[in-house]
């Protein structure tokens, strides 16, 4: 394939979101998502951050973003934001569902969720549940979650990895699962979308082995400065640029021919290069799975996403 991002259309008059956007790959996003003349909106939890980020790439891109205050480690915050965005605008055309943990020592969110799959899946289930009715007002909306080539690790997830305890806790079972959890999500929001015969697209990314933060966050928040290091010299051997690594997610948001369902990853082994079409494991496809992971995601959110046209 020999995309770039100048192949991106012009994106004038539609507004989206990018979650985890003040830095790495949801920066990228946000900033060609802004020269291509789309209206956006970046998600971030620390609003200072925020604001130095907006105007960052209004330096770069000419247009500034507007930053939306929201927490998807909190669940209370998650729901201010989407009522928020639904009492201020009419409609959204895409979501980016971006922003992530990995490998962080054992926490949880304020809801009491392990962090990884509370941030990486609850948060963005929660968030795009609540988000349903505006995009479902969109002539074309689209959905892009972003999963990583580490579900490839882990055969399974059940309910009691929502709340699994600190013993004997694996920080990179946990992120596999999360992983895994939003690929699960991703088909089966296209699954649903497409039963209820509403015009939303839902598609995958992942941005191989790509330089940013979230490898040495873990470290970092464990106090492992040594490991962190390691992590940091690593990607400067070996990993892609940020702006390599948003290309997948790019590209299935704005490419208009891309097919429902599909996931989007580097073409080079799957660690780098142009996007290219990727296959998801055999457990990431299980329907099966992807309705139990729906039904549980709904009991530990109290959201029930409503794949109905608002009237």
């Amino acid at each position: 394939m020999t995309w770039s991002t100048a192949d991106i259309p012009d994106l004038t008059g539609r507004r989206a979101l990018v979650t985890g956007a003040t830095s790495g790959l949801g920066y990228e996003t946000a900033l060609e998502l802004l020269r291509h003349g789309a209206e956006v909106l970046i998600g971030a939890r620390n609003p200072e951050k925020a604001a130095k980020v907006s105007q960052a790439l209004a330096d770069a891109a000419g247009r500034q973003p507007t930053v939306v205050e929201l927490d998807l480690a909190d669940l209370a915050s998650v729901e201010q934001a989407a009522g928020k965005l639904t009492a201020t605008y009419d409609a959204l055309d895409l979501l980016v569902n971006n922003a992530g943990v990995m490998a962080t020592p054992y926490l949880q969110t304020k809801d009491g969720f392990e962090l990884q799959i509370g941030t990486n899946h609850l948060g963005h289930f929660a968030l795009t549940g609540r988000l349903l009715p505006l995009l479902l007002q969109a002539p074309a909306a689209r959905v892009v979650t972003v999963s990583s080539f580490m579900h490839t690790t882990v055969r399974g997830i059940t309910q009691a990895d929502f709340r699994r305890p600190a013993g004997g806790y694996s920080k990179w079972d946990a992120y596999g699962k999360s992983k895994l959890a939003n690929l699960l999500f991703m088909l089966e929001l296209d699954r649903r979308a497409r039963a209820a015969g509403v015009n939303l697209l839902s598609a995958g990314a992942h941005p191989g082995y790509a330089s940013t933060h979230l490898q040495t966050n873990g470290p970092e928040l464990a106090g492992q400065q040594f490991m962190a290091k390691v992590m940091s010299i690593g990607n400067t051997l070996f990993a892609q640029t940020a702006a390599a690594g948003a290309w997948p997610s790019l590209y299935a948001a704005t490419n208009p021919d891309l097919s429902p369902g599909s996931y989007v990853g580097p073409g080079f082994l799957g660690w780098r290069g142009k996007p290219a079409i990727a296959r998801p494991t055999r457990t990431a496809r299980d329907p099966g799975l992807a309705e139990r992971l729906w039904e549980w995601s709904i009991e530990a959110t109290g959201v029930d996403p409503a794949l109905t046209v608002p009237r």
